[in-house]
């Protein structure tokens, strides 16, 4: 069965940057649309960004001009790139399949374990 797998959080600096990787376990990422969610500690979770299966891509407001979703088809990888990072994107990153168009879905599938992104001087 398809599962995800996380990497690239960190701790980071405001104003600094960090590249996430999904990458698949017993499957491939090809045809999916695949979702980045967060979630912080007392907050409600996001969906901060998705790519759907033939590469539309959504933000939300919160990330837009500072995120990037892509998708290297070669590597079977989905990346997020986080720049200008700010102390309020400190959260567990996750990747999941949505079970709905992006940016609208509200059940997820395949989560992964997550990656901790945080932003602290």
């Amino acid at each position: 069965q398809l599962q995800l797998v996380e990497s690239g959080g960190g701790l980071v600096q405001p104003g600094g940057s960090l590249r996430l990787s999904c990458t698949p376990s017993g499957g491939t990422l090809s045809g999916y649309a695949i979702a980045w969610l967060r979630q912080a500690p007392g907050k409600e979770r996001e969906e901060v960004s998705c790519i759907s299966s033939v590469d539309n891509t959504y933000y939300a407001d919160s990330v837009k001009g500072r995120f990037t979703i892509s998708r290297d088809t070669a590597k079977d990888t989905v990346y997020l790139q986080l720049n200008n990072l700010k102390p309020d994107d400190t959260a567990v990153y996750y990747c999941a399949y949505p079970l709905g168009p992006c940016g609208y879905a509200t059940e997820y599938n395949y989560w992964g374990q997550g990656t901790q992104v945080t932003v602290s001087s």
